[in-house]
């Protein structure tokens, strides 16, 4: 018999190749793998996560969860977690759910947060978790572009390709905002579900009519149209973060 556990987990995306497990690479779901078959004295353990992120991206709230041989003490085992995971890698919470809980496929929807120093010079401390942009970024511009682009809408051309191009594109943007705090500007994004790409590709976008290099009501046509083309950039992915998952 298996017991599932639902876990918590924050990351610093830098020194990984992302979430999910790659041969002969770093990644955040082989470390944590690696450390569970470990600790329950099994030869292998595989956690399914709410979703994967991508080399260089971060997470403050992935969910993943995991079926373990035998109970265990939530408090304990969350301290020993943490005892022999790698700074980089944290986990904030164990849960005992039921058998049939599934990280991924019962989440409602996902959010995401990019963070943008719209400034000429970084703090060295946010180097590694802000995208800098010198031009000053014009954020009502950028808001009447976002919410042209919330509902439920053809995002294809605001994702990268992956695959055969047969998924399914259509998704249900719920928020799209962008907030400034002094030199900072943050997009928050959350969706039922985020196409390949998809929130650095809004971020990128957004960020080109906040330059005043794209238009905010030709969101519209670029929707309809569904096609990819060089105005719509890809942010680097630095500056992305999985800020939480709801159920």
């Amino acid at each position: 018999m298996a017991f599932r556990y639902r876990l918590t987990v924050a990351y610093d995306g830098t020194a990984f190749a992302g979430w999910q497990v790659q041969p002969r690479l770093r990644t955040v779901q082989g470390e944590l793998e690696a450390l569970l078959a470990e600790m329950t004295a099994v030869e292998s353990v595989r956690v399914e996560a709410s979703g994967r992120t991508d080399a260089g991206v971060h997470a403050r709230g992935q969910v993943v969860h995991v079926d373990l041989p035998k109970r265990v003490n939530t408090v304990y085992f969350k301290r020993g977690l943490n005892a022999q995971l790698s700074g980089e890698l944290r986990v904030l919470g164990v849960q005992r759910v039921a058998a049939d809980f599934h990280a991924r496929f019962d989440a409602v929807s996902k959010e995401y947060r990019y963070f943008i120093y719209n400034g000429m010079v970084v703090p060295p401390s946010l180097r590694l978790y802000r995208l800098q942009e010198g031009r000053r970024l014009n954020v009502v511009r950028m808001q009447a572009a976002a919410d042209r682009l919330v509902g439920e809408y053809d995002f294809a051309a605001f994702a990268a390709k992956r695959g055969d191009g047969s998924e399914n594109t259509v998704r249900r943007l719920m928020t799209l905002r962008v907030v400034r705090r002094g030199a900072e500007v943050v997009v928050v994004a959350r969706s039922n579900g985020f196409l390949y790409k998809m929130v650095r590709s809004l971020t990128g976008f957004l960020m080109g009519v906040g330059m005043g290099q794209i238009e905010p009501d030709e969101v519209p046509l670029m929707l309809e149209q569904g096609e990819r083309t060089a105005r719509i950039q890809t942010a680097r992915p630095h500056g992305l973060f999985l800020w939480q998952v709801s159920y």
